[in-house]
Protein backbone atom coordinates (compact mmCIF):
# COMPACT_ATOMS: atom_id res chain seq x y z
CA UNK A 1 0.00 0.00 0.00
CA UNK A 2 1.30 3.32 -0.80
CA UNK A 3 0.24 6.60 1.27
CA UNK A 4 -0.33 9.67 -0.87
CA UNK A 5 -2.84 11.62 1.03
CA UNK A 6 -3.07 11.84 5.03
CA UNK A 7 -6.28 13.92 6.70
CA UNK A 8 -6.97 13.92 10.36
CA UNK A 9 -8.76 15.80 12.72
CA UNK A 10 -8.13 15.20 16.86
CA UNK A 11 -5.88 12.51 18.03
CA UNK A 12 -6.32 11.30 14.33
CA UNK A 13 -4.39 14.53 12.91
CA UNK A 14 -1.82 13.69 15.51
CA UNK A 15 -1.36 10.06 14.33
CA UNK A 16 -1.37 11.62 11.02
CA UNK A 17 1.62 13.49 11.54
CA UNK A 18 3.56 11.40 13.24
CA UNK A 19 2.75 8.71 10.42
CA UNK A 20 3.47 11.54 7.72
CA UNK A 21 7.09 12.38 8.77
CA UNK A 22 8.15 8.65 9.28
CA UNK A 23 6.69 8.12 6.15
CA UNK A 24 8.74 10.77 4.67
CA UNK A 25 11.97 9.19 6.35
CA UNK A 26 12.02 5.53 6.02
CA UNK A 27 8.32 4.09 4.28
CA UNK A 28 6.14 1.82 6.85
CA UNK A 29 8.47 0.97 8.84
CA UNK A 30 9.39 4.72 9.82
CA UNK A 31 5.74 5.32 9.86
CA UNK A 32 5.56 2.58 12.70
CA UNK A 33 7.83 3.33 14.64
CA UNK A 34 7.05 7.01 14.66
CA UNK A 35 3.50 6.23 15.93
CA UNK A 36 5.12 3.81 18.48
CA UNK A 37 7.37 6.98 20.16
CA UNK A 38 4.30 8.94 20.14
CA UNK A 39 2.60 6.40 22.60
CA UNK A 40 5.50 5.55 24.42
CA UNK A 41 6.17 9.45 25.42
CA UNK A 42 2.34 9.91 26.24
CA UNK A 43 2.50 6.41 28.55
CA UNK A 44 5.90 8.06 30.06
CA UNK A 45 4.28 11.60 30.21
CA UNK A 46 0.91 9.52 32.36
CA UNK A 47 3.00 8.19 34.88
CA UNK A 48 3.01 11.38 36.55
CA UNK A 49 -0.60 11.59 36.16
CA UNK A 50 -2.54 11.74 39.47
CA UNK A 51 -5.39 10.59 37.61
CA UNK A 52 -4.69 7.02 37.82
CA UNK A 53 -5.75 3.60 39.64
CA UNK A 54 -3.69 1.91 42.01
CA UNK A 55 -3.18 -1.94 41.47
CA UNK A 56 -6.39 -3.06 43.62
CA UNK A 57 -8.38 -0.27 42.17
CA UNK A 58 -7.16 -1.83 38.46
CA UNK A 59 -8.36 -5.36 39.69
CA UNK A 60 -11.78 -3.94 41.00
CA UNK A 61 -12.77 -1.65 37.73
CA UNK A 62 -10.11 -2.05 35.21
CA UNK A 63 -9.34 0.69 33.04
CA UNK A 64 -12.27 2.56 34.91
CA UNK A 65 -11.26 5.88 36.84
CA UNK A 66 -14.62 7.00 37.53
CA UNK A 67 -14.39 5.64 41.15
CA UNK A 68 -11.31 7.53 42.02
CA UNK A 69 -12.07 10.60 44.45
CA UNK A 70 -9.41 12.95 42.04
CA UNK A 71 -12.17 11.66 38.79
CA UNK A 72 -14.85 12.74 40.89
CA UNK A 73 -13.31 16.11 41.85
CA UNK A 74 -12.37 17.03 38.41
CA UNK A 75 -15.96 16.20 36.76
CA UNK A 76 -17.33 18.02 39.39
CA UNK A 77 -15.27 21.36 38.81
CA UNK A 78 -15.87 20.98 34.90
CA UNK A 79 -19.15 21.07 35.24
CA UNK A 80 -18.83 24.63 37.71
CA UNK A 81 -16.49 26.46 35.99
CA UNK A 82 -15.30 26.72 32.40
CA UNK A 83 -11.99 25.39 31.09
CA UNK A 84 -10.83 28.90 30.85
CA UNK A 85 -11.62 29.66 34.55
CA UNK A 86 -10.02 25.91 35.72
CA UNK A 87 -7.02 26.81 33.27
CA UNK A 88 -6.75 30.82 33.01
CA UNK A 89 -3.12 30.38 31.46
CA UNK A 90 -4.22 27.63 28.75
CA UNK A 91 -1.48 25.14 30.05
CA UNK A 92 -1.90 21.88 27.59
CA UNK A 93 0.32 19.53 28.74
CA UNK A 94 0.28 18.33 24.76
CA UNK A 95 2.16 21.08 23.35
CA UNK A 96 5.33 20.50 24.80
CA UNK A 97 5.41 16.72 24.45
CA UNK A 98 4.42 17.42 20.49
CA UNK A 99 7.07 19.90 20.09
CA UNK A 100 9.72 17.15 20.81
CA UNK A 101 7.81 15.11 18.38
CA UNK A 102 7.47 16.93 15.14
CA UNK A 103 10.06 16.76 13.00
CA UNK A 104 9.89 19.49 10.71
CA UNK A 105 12.43 18.24 8.09
CA UNK A 106 10.70 15.29 7.59
CA UNK A 107 6.96 16.73 7.56
CA UNK A 108 8.23 18.61 4.66
CA UNK A 109 10.33 16.72 2.79
CA UNK A 110 9.04 16.06 -0.82
CA UNK A 111 8.82 12.05 0.33
CA UNK A 112 5.79 12.74 2.75
CA UNK A 113 2.88 12.17 1.92
CA UNK A 114 0.59 15.47 1.39
CA UNK A 115 -1.25 15.78 4.76
CA UNK A 116 -4.08 18.14 6.49
CA UNK A 117 -4.85 18.94 9.68
CA UNK A 118 -8.62 20.79 10.67
CA UNK A 119 -8.77 22.95 13.34
CA UNK A 120 -12.78 24.65 13.68
CA UNK A 121 -12.94 28.67 13.66
CA UNK A 122 -14.42 28.91 17.12
CA UNK A 123 -16.07 32.43 15.78
CA UNK A 124 -17.32 31.39 12.17
CA UNK A 125 -18.15 27.63 12.93
CA UNK A 126 -15.79 26.50 9.77
CA UNK A 127 -12.92 24.32 9.56
CA UNK A 128 -9.76 25.73 8.70
CA UNK A 129 -7.18 23.72 7.03
CA UNK A 130 -3.40 23.50 7.72
CA UNK A 131 -1.00 21.96 5.60
CA UNK A 132 2.42 19.93 6.38
CA UNK A 133 3.96 23.15 6.07
CA UNK A 134 2.01 25.04 8.36
CA UNK A 135 1.45 22.09 11.15
CA UNK A 136 3.21 22.37 14.44
CA UNK A 137 2.34 21.59 18.04
CA UNK A 138 -0.25 24.70 18.12
CA UNK A 139 -1.92 23.53 15.19
CA UNK A 140 -2.28 19.90 16.56
CA UNK A 141 -3.45 21.34 19.77
CA UNK A 142 -6.17 23.49 18.49
CA UNK A 143 -7.01 20.40 16.14
CA UNK A 144 -7.54 18.46 19.34
CA UNK A 145 -8.99 21.29 21.85
CA UNK A 146 -12.34 19.81 23.09
CA UNK A 147 -14.20 23.16 24.25
CA UNK A 148 -15.33 21.30 27.64
CA UNK A 149 -11.66 20.43 28.91
CA UNK A 150 -9.53 22.85 27.30
CA UNK A 151 -9.17 26.62 26.66
CA UNK A 152 -9.45 27.11 22.70
CA UNK A 153 -6.36 27.40 21.33
CA UNK A 154 -5.37 30.69 19.59
CA UNK A 155 -3.02 30.73 16.54
CA UNK A 156 -2.34 34.15 15.32
CA UNK A 157 -5.72 36.04 16.04
CA UNK A 158 -7.90 33.50 15.86
CA UNK A 159 -9.44 30.95 18.36
CA UNK A 160 -9.97 26.87 17.77
CA UNK A 161 -12.01 24.46 18.93
CA UNK A 162 -11.60 20.78 17.90
CA UNK A 163 -11.78 20.06 14.39
CA UNK A 164 -14.20 16.99 14.85
CA UNK A 165 -17.17 19.48 14.94
CA UNK A 166 -16.78 21.17 11.24
CA UNK A 167 -15.19 18.08 9.46
CA UNK A 168 -14.35 14.54 11.19
CA UNK A 169 -12.22 14.86 8.75
CA UNK A 170 -12.94 16.92 6.13
CA UNK A 171 -12.61 14.95 3.22
CA UNK A 172 -12.49 17.29 0.24
CA UNK A 173 -8.26 17.45 0.62
CA UNK A 174 -8.01 13.98 -0.07
CA UNK A 175 -9.99 14.68 -3.25
CA UNK A 176 -8.09 17.33 -4.76
CA UNK A 177 -6.44 17.51 -7.58
CA UNK A 178 -8.11 13.92 -8.39
CA UNK A 179 -9.95 11.45 -6.19
CA UNK A 180 -8.10 8.47 -5.82
CA UNK A 181 -8.92 4.66 -5.96
CA UNK A 182 -9.18 3.85 -2.94
CA UNK A 183 -10.20 6.04 0.29
CA UNK A 184 -9.45 3.96 3.74
CA UNK A 185 -11.47 5.67 6.80
CA UNK A 186 -9.90 5.07 10.48
CA UNK A 187 -12.31 5.60 13.05
CA UNK A 188 -11.52 6.91 16.44
CA UNK A 189 -15.16 5.95 18.00
CA UNK A 190 -18.01 5.04 18.35
CA UNK A 191 -20.63 5.18 15.56
CA UNK A 192 -23.65 3.18 17.64
CA UNK A 193 -23.76 3.24 21.81
CA UNK A 194 -26.90 1.48 22.64
CA UNK A 195 -28.46 2.97 26.10
CA UNK A 196 -29.48 6.26 27.00
CA UNK A 197 -26.86 8.55 28.86
CA UNK A 198 -27.87 9.66 32.20
CA UNK A 199 -25.13 11.55 33.86
CA UNK A 200 -23.71 14.98 32.54
CA UNK A 201 -20.59 13.43 31.47
CA UNK A 202 -22.13 10.91 29.77
CA UNK A 203 -24.69 13.22 27.86
CA UNK A 204 -21.97 15.51 27.16
CA UNK A 205 -19.88 12.59 25.50
CA UNK A 206 -22.79 11.38 23.13
CA UNK A 207 -23.45 15.08 21.93
CA UNK A 208 -20.15 14.89 20.71
CA UNK A 209 -20.45 11.66 19.14
CA UNK A 210 -23.62 12.85 17.77
CA UNK A 211 -22.20 15.96 16.48
CA UNK A 212 -18.92 14.30 14.68
CA UNK A 213 -20.59 11.58 13.30
CA UNK A 214 -23.56 13.19 11.53
CA UNK A 215 -20.42 15.54 10.06
CA UNK A 216 -18.78 12.48 8.65
CA UNK A 217 -21.77 10.67 7.41
CA UNK A 218 -22.46 13.72 5.35
CA UNK A 219 -18.74 13.79 3.94
CA UNK A 220 -19.42 10.06 3.29
CA UNK A 221 -22.39 10.61 1.37
CA UNK A 222 -20.65 13.06 -1.27
CA UNK A 223 -17.99 10.94 -2.49
CA UNK A 224 -17.84 10.63 -5.74
CA UNK A 225 -19.02 6.83 -6.76
CA UNK A 226 -15.39 5.97 -8.43
CA UNK A 227 -13.84 5.71 -5.07
CA UNK A 228 -13.42 2.46 -3.12
CA UNK A 229 -13.57 3.00 0.50
CA UNK A 230 -12.63 1.05 3.70
CA UNK A 231 -13.56 1.51 6.55
CA UNK A 232 -12.49 0.26 9.90
CA UNK A 233 -15.49 0.44 12.98
CA UNK A 234 -13.93 1.45 16.43
CA UNK A 235 -17.59 0.05 18.09
CA UNK A 236 -16.74 -3.08 18.99
CA UNK A 237 -13.20 -2.10 20.65
CA UNK A 238 -14.88 1.16 22.29
CA UNK A 239 -18.46 0.36 23.47
CA UNK A 240 -17.18 -1.37 27.12
CA UNK A 241 -14.89 1.63 27.99
CA UNK A 242 -16.17 4.26 30.29
CA UNK A 243 -15.71 8.26 29.38
CA UNK A 244 -13.27 8.14 32.01
CA UNK A 245 -10.50 5.75 30.20
CA UNK A 246 -9.99 8.64 27.75
CA UNK A 247 -8.41 10.52 30.24
CA UNK A 248 -6.34 7.55 30.45
CA UNK A 249 -2.72 7.17 29.08
CA UNK A 250 -1.40 4.15 31.10
CA UNK A 251 0.83 2.08 29.00
CA UNK A 252 -0.91 -1.84 29.44
CA UNK A 253 -4.11 0.69 28.55
CA UNK A 254 -2.30 2.00 25.46
CA UNK A 255 -1.13 -1.68 24.13
CA UNK A 256 -4.89 -3.10 24.66
CA UNK A 257 -6.07 -0.39 22.30
CA UNK A 258 -3.34 -1.26 19.93
CA UNK A 259 -3.94 -4.85 19.85
CA UNK A 260 -7.69 -3.81 19.28
CA UNK A 261 -6.35 -1.91 16.15
CA UNK A 262 -4.61 -4.55 14.76
CA UNK A 263 -7.58 -6.74 15.33
CA UNK A 264 -9.59 -4.91 13.60
CA UNK A 265 -7.29 -4.26 10.51
CA UNK A 266 -7.11 -8.09 9.82
CA UNK A 267 -10.53 -9.52 10.81
CA UNK A 268 -12.93 -8.65 7.73
CA UNK A 269 -16.16 -8.20 9.62
CA UNK A 270 -15.04 -5.28 11.58
CA UNK A 271 -14.14 -3.58 8.35
CA UNK A 272 -17.86 -1.33 7.89
CA UNK A 273 -18.84 -1.40 4.56
CA UNK A 274 -15.92 -2.22 3.28
CA UNK A 275 -14.20 -3.20 -0.01
CA UNK A 276 -17.26 -2.10 -2.12
CA UNK A 277 -16.80 0.38 -5.11
CA UNK A 278 -20.26 2.12 -4.56
CA UNK A 279 -21.07 5.42 -3.37
CA UNK A 280 -21.39 5.45 0.43
CA UNK A 281 -24.77 7.01 1.69
CA UNK A 282 -26.43 7.52 5.06
CA UNK A 283 -28.52 4.89 6.20
CA UNK A 284 -30.83 5.03 9.16
CA UNK A 285 -30.00 4.70 12.46
CA UNK A 286 -26.19 5.49 11.47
Amino acid sequence: MQVGRVCGVSSGAIIGTMLTQGWARNGRDGAREEIQRLWKRVAHAHTLSPLQNAPLERWLWGWDLSNSMMWRGMEMAMRMFSPAQLNPFGHNPLTHLLADLIDRTWLTHPNAPRLTVSATDVETGEAVLFGNAEIDADVLCASACLPFVFPAVRIGNRAYWDGGYSGNPPLGPLLYPAPPDELILIRAQAAHRPGVPSTPMEITNRLNEIACQNVLTAELAALPTSVRMTSYDADEALLDLPISSKFNGEADFLSELFEAGRHAATDPVMRGGADRPVRTTPRRGL
